[in-house]
């Protein structure tokens, strides 16, 4: 019913769209003054004439007169014809507000028949949530569980299959957050870890948090042969600029493979970028790689606020930007450091290590192409 008593307005308010502007034309077309006017010249006409009989006016002034009055008769003539014209207008005004009145209407409820579902009947929120799961959206099943969650926040097997399912529809930090009540009330288990940390990195737009790389070393830590978390383990580190340990971690990494693991290709991409195309780094047994925090650093981040944890991240990456404005630094570590800058709200700084960057880089055309393409990928300019 109330379905019905919408589409009703609605199409009242569309006719109405029509109609108002027609009348307001209508009546102001259908008042015309040329009529009025041209009668008081007339009248001022014949007074004149009177006037001049009694010698009350000089023939000059009388010839004036007649002249200018004779005008302005013209003038509001033609005025009248015009809007006359307007008023017969007339029957075009009825067929448009016939059209509004009935043919709108008429048209819309042909088009819902057509294509709609009149005899399906209303189905609240309530009535949709109690259906049997396999009869819901997904939508639907997410709002009943987050439903059931509200009313029962202590339930860590809801958040479990909660979880995964944020991450599948986009929801990375909500992800997370579902994974981290499992965890607190279920006690830890490496997967949970791993996909928490790995939502994390997503939400952070790829940058292995202090937060994610300590649900990774601890997921690690309970199994060894874990894949997952050692990946993103290997890429926290290249990110922190230790660029000799990522390189050893990924080539643990690799070694372990069989080669047709889908995560090959972006460990050999990685461990590429760090070691050169024939996997010898000139740094390597050379300068060593500036480090970043170190494991005690890691462990006593545990037990930081979030506060502080966030003000680790920015002295990391304030210790990259230091190090590339003063030695300079890789493709690879300039992208890390733009990436950074996104992640910590920090346009502008983004901007300007971008611009650094192709300076540094201007006589590089590959590694230049390879800067611009993932500064377009964060949105930006370089101006």
């Amino acid at each position: 019913m109330v379905f019905w008593i919408l589409i009703a307005v609605m199409t009242a308010a569309a006719a109405l769209s029509v109609l108002v502007p027609l009348s307001k034309a209508r009546r102001s077309a259908g008042t015309p003054s040329g009529s009025a006017d041209e009668a008081v010249y007339r009248d001022q006409l014949g007074a004149i004439e009177a006037e001049l009989e009694r010698g009350l006016i000089e023939p000059e002034a009388a010839g004036a007169a007649r002249t200018e009055i004779a005008r302005r008769l013209l003038s509001a003539h033609e005025n009248h014809a015009q809007e006359a014209g307007g008023i017969t207008r007339g029957p075009r005004l009825k067929i448009a507000q016939g059209l509004a009145l009935f043919v709108l209407p008429a048209a819309a409820v042909g088009i819902y028949l057509l294509f709609g579902a009149p005899d399906m009947p209303d189905a609240p929120l309530a009535a949709r949530l109690q259906a049997p799961a396999e009869e819901q959206s997904v939508d639907i099943l997410v709002a009943r569980v987050e439903r059931h969650l509200a009313d029962n926040p202590e339930d860590g097997q809801g958040w479990v299959v909660i979880a995964p399912v944020y991450m599948s529809l986009g929801r990375p930090q909500d992800s997370a957050r579902a994974y981290a009540q499992a965890i607190r009330l279920l006690g830890p288990r490496q997967d949970w870890l791993t996909d928490m940390g790995e939502a994390m990195t997503i939400a952070s737009q790829g940058l292995v948090t202090a937060e994610a790389r300590q649900a990774f070393e601890q997921a690690a830590a309970m199994d060894a042969s874990a894949v997952k978390p050692r990946f993103f383990l290997a890429l926290a580190l290249g990110q922190e600029g230790r660029k000799a340990e990522a390189i050893a971690a990924w080539r643990n990494l690799l070694a372990g493979a069989e080669g047709t693991e889908a995560w090959v290709g972006a460990a050999r991409n990685e461990l590429a970028e760090l070691a050169g195309p024939d996997g010898q780094s000139d740094q390597v047994g050379q300068t060593p790689a500036p480090r970043g925090p170190s494991q005690e650093d890691v462990a006593a981040s545990r037990d930081m606020s979030t506060g502080d944890r966030q003000a680790m991240i920015r002295a990391m990456v304030s210790g990259l930007a230091e190090r590339l404005a003063d030695e300079g630094g890789s493709a690879a570590e300039w992208k890390q450091l733009m990436q950074a800058y996104i992640v910590l709200g920090e346009r502008q700084s983004a901007e300007n290590a971008l611009k650094d960057a192709q300076a540094a880089y201007a006589d590089k055309p590959e590694d230049l192409s390879s800067i611009k393409d993932a500064a377009t990928q964060l949105g930006l300019t370089g101006s």
